[in-house]
């Protein structure tokens, strides 16, 4: 087998593998039900004590235990008695987070190619798909400057349903009215699920050696998005209060177990440890490399992550 090109393609790799949807949507959300600035108090204590020690432990017994290994031998290797299917379980669990997560990318891709128009299709509810309790807050005056038309939709009883929500349940996905109706296939949806899994294909050909190539790109292209929206936000009317609301701790939160639970989970979910990931990943670094230097630059800037898609999120 392979190595690694050189050490910044395996710590741009894992960082990559690391920083993802739980950094962007999870924490912040987890942030603002779970006393702002407060949360990340059980946040930062559940990253020394529990994250930080569980990576560095993948790292090490990739890097040298499974030397050369596959995920199923390497997880058996240790004692084919304690752990046997272990390997073939990471195998399966990280299956389906690649299908589900491809799905996800296939999404983002059908959102980017219909975006390039002048207006965007989820912007009114004049179009054929929309419903009677369809209600957006601009007008469908294209012509002249759009105005606000928050009256009709706050002064009613009956429940609204928004312009993107229509678009993305009666166009997009075309959701059938029953479990046993399987509806059709979108043949959209599915020509950008097939470029998803071409450019997964193309990213992992030749294993490390392209695979360690593309992360200079994926790696870093989510931080300038990030600071794209980040300065865009801080421009608009009330980033000033979204940011306190963000940094204000609401220490009574703290004495709730359920926030605890929340900032473990989130630790666990966003470093992605026992997937089989880092541990394949580590395996590819040659024997001597300083897995515990790794551990802590990648733990940090995963975590240094979250709190920053906080900053562009509030």
């Amino acid at each position: 087998r392979g190595n690694w090109g050189n050490q910044i393609e395996f710590v741009l790799t894992s960082v990559g593998y690391a920083v993802g949807l739980g950094n962007v949507w999870r924490f912040p959300y987890l942030c603002y039900r779970n006393g702002g600035g407060a949360f990340m108090f059980p946040y930062f204590i559940m990253l020394v004590f529990c994250g930080i020690p569980l990576f560095f432990m993948e790292l090490s017994f990739g890097h040298t235990t499974c030397s050369s290994r596959t995920a199923p031998r390497c997880a058996t290797h240790p004692s084919p008695v304690l752990f046997p299917g272990v390997g073939y379980g990471m195998m399966v669990v990280s299956t389906y987070i690649g299908i589900y997560y491809n799905v996800v990318i296939c999404i983002a891709f059908y959102y980017f190619f219909v975006s390039m128009t002048r207006v965007l299709p989820w912007t009114y509810c004049s179009n054929p798909w929309n419903t009677p309790v369809c209600a957006g807050v601009l007008d469908g005056n294209l012509s002249s400057h759009a105005t606000l038309n928050l009256t009709e939709v706050f002064n009613t009883t009956q429940k609204r349903t928004s312009p993107s929500e229509e678009y993305w349940r009666n166009y997009v996905l075309k959701l059938s009215d029953d479990i046993g109706n399987l509806g059709e296939v979108r043949l959209p949806l599915l020509g950008c699920l097939g470029v998803s899994w071409v450019i997964v294909f193309l990213c992992l050909i030749k294993g490390v050696k392209s695979s360690g190539k593309v992360v200079y790109f994926t790696a870093t292209f989510p931080y300038v998005v990030l600071t794209i929206l980040f300065v865009r936000g801080i421009t608009l009317e009330g980033a000033l209060t979204g940011i306190t609301y963000y940094l204000t701790p609401q220490w009574d939160k703290i004495l709730n177990a359920k926030v605890w639970g929340d900032a473990a989970s989130q630790i666990f979910y966003s470093l992605g440890c026992a997937w089989g990931g880092l541990i394949t990943m580590a395996s590819y670094n040659k024997f001597h490399n300083n897995c515990y230097r790794d551990s802590i630059i990648i733990s940090i800037t995963n975590c240094a992550t979250s709190v920053y898609a906080g900053f562009v999120i509030f």
